[in-house]
């Protein structure tokens, strides 16, 4: 099969001030499909970028004796930035085209042209252009069905989570958050406030596992000038800090049993005493606390109040690890590069196929917090204008992912039917049990995958 036949038919604005050089140039992208635009002039072309859309920009570098593909390229950049910018150049320009990619365009060839050359090098740019759309639209698809203020999935765990949020955000009841370190506690905490009545106040957080009792004590209620060495002013506390929004804090089952009381005083009485005073002070915020301990079996050890317990738990949400919904990491990985793209003025596509299912098959202790750190770090590596590719994987996650599951043995004289049978209900375990997934995976139509999954006799 030609490239041609498998090129994306773009939308191309070709600039040149030399007629028939322009001509020439569209009839030799016409032949494979694409759509032509001709201007003559830096000034026709920038009226097009302002009217049209366009998904390559061919323009001559040097146009009346002035670098005008500069300008058409800096307009491209501002007006048409999905835009894919190809500089012609004459052989004493090169310095100046090499400077036009270092400012964005796509890339750039000498005159005179060879056709071919030219034909592959406008497929090549069509493609990554058409692919960023695609990314687009999956990028707006993911904010609107998938994302709930920066909760992102689809698995039915997840969206259980999103459901409770969205029916306690409005109350003011107490919440505790439980799950594992990294599954994304402080943002749902985040969530809770940013839709509650109390948003235009002041949300805090505060580790409890960061500090030792005495200075928990200050940090959570204030001091007064002279209470303790060092305490050269009076300092309110978070409590104080946060009156009238939402406290969060995190690791509440690594806070010590004398600090436990106090807190579950100021809880009840909505009154807190600096230390080295004995003034109460009236706060009121929304209390919203998280842990990874299972505090249940705290309470049972002696080594959690039981009260506390009671009083932090009005509502309770458990984040799953990222190990139990992992039909989510493909939606999660694309979600963190699209934000890693606005940070950084990036231009990273997502991430290929096989990407995904060598990440869906790794077991992220770290959960969610480790996949962001990871595909960061994939970021830095990779090309604007490309998917993150096997290559760009750190090693830990590409050899573990890589290697067969423990206990596995040879496939050697094993029936092809039960190896089947094996591959489909291995994938069906790593998605979920989502068969759109699993046969996207398995690199079949879902129909033929429900046929298999009836003939085979498997749920």
């Amino acid at each position: 099969m030609s490239k041609a036949s498998t090129t994306p038919t773009a939308q191309v604005l070709i600039v040149d001030d030399e007629v028939d050089h322009a001509d020439v140039m569209a009839d030799a992208l016409r032949k494979p499909g694409h759509v032509c635009t001709v201007r003559h002039s830096a000034a026709e072309a920038m009226a097009e970028l302002e009217g049209g859309r366009f998904d390559v920009i061919v323009t001559d570098l040097m146009m009346e004796n002035k670098p005008a593909g500069m300008m058409i390229l800096e307009e491209a950049r501002t007006r048409q930035p999905w835009a894919k910018t190809i500089m012609v150049t004459a052989h004493g320009d090169i310095p100046t085209a090499k400077e036009a990619i270092r400012g964005g365009a796509y890339d750039f060839i000498e005159k005179p042209l060879d056709l071919d050359v030219f034909r592959n090098l406008v497929n090549r740019a069509a493609e990554a252009a058409v692919l960023r759309s695609q990314v687009e639209s999956l990028s707006d698809q993911l904010n609107h069905e998938y994302s709930y203020e920066g909760i992102v999935g689809a698995s039915p765990s997840i969206r259980q989570v999103v459901r409770t949020v969205q029916q306690i955000a409005p109350t003011d009841i107490p919440v505790l958050l439980i799950g594992e370190t990294g599954t994304g506690k402080d943002l749902v905490a985040r969530v809770i406030h940013q839709n509650s009545r109390r948003s235009g106040q002041r949300f805090k957080p505060v580790n409890c596992a960061a500090f030792t009792e005495s200075l928990l004590e200050s940090e959570l209620f204030g001091h007064v000038k002279g209470a303790f060495t060092g305490a050269e002013k009076n300092t309110e506390g978070v409590f104080e800090y946060a009156s009238g929004g939402t406290l969060f804090l995190d690791e509440i089952g690594d806070m010590p049993l004398g600090m436990q009381s106090k807190l579950l005083r100021v809880l009840e009485s909505g009154e807190v005493v600096r230390v080295g005073s004995n003034e109460p002070r009236t706060v009121d915020v929304r209390f919203v606390s998280a842990t990874h301990h299972d505090l249940a079996a705290m309470v049972k050890a002696g080594t959690f109040r039981q009260d506390l317990f009671f009083r932090i738990k009005g509502a309770e949400i458990r984040l799953p690890p990222l190990r139990e919904r992992r039909e989510d990491i493909p939606l999660l990985a694309q979600h963190q590069v699209n934000l890693l793209n606005q940070r950084h003025g990036r231009n990273v596509i997502g991430l290929k196929e096989e990407v995904n299912r060598r990440l869906m098959a790794y077991d992220w202790p770290g959960n969610v917090r480790q996949l962001n750190r990871v595909i960061e770090l994939m970021c830095v590596f990779a090309e604007d204008g490309h998917e993150l590719e096997l290559a760009h994987l750190p090693v830990e996650i590409s050899d573990h992912a890589g290697a067969a599951p423990s206990g596995s043995t040879s496939l050697a004289g094993i029936d092809l039917a039960e190896i089947e049978k094996r591959a489909i209900r291995e994938t069906l375990k790593l998605t979920g049990g989502n068969r759109e997934q699993a046969a996207k995976m398995l690199g079949i139509g879902e129909r033929t995958l429900y046929r298999l999954l009836k003939e085979y006799g498997l749920r």
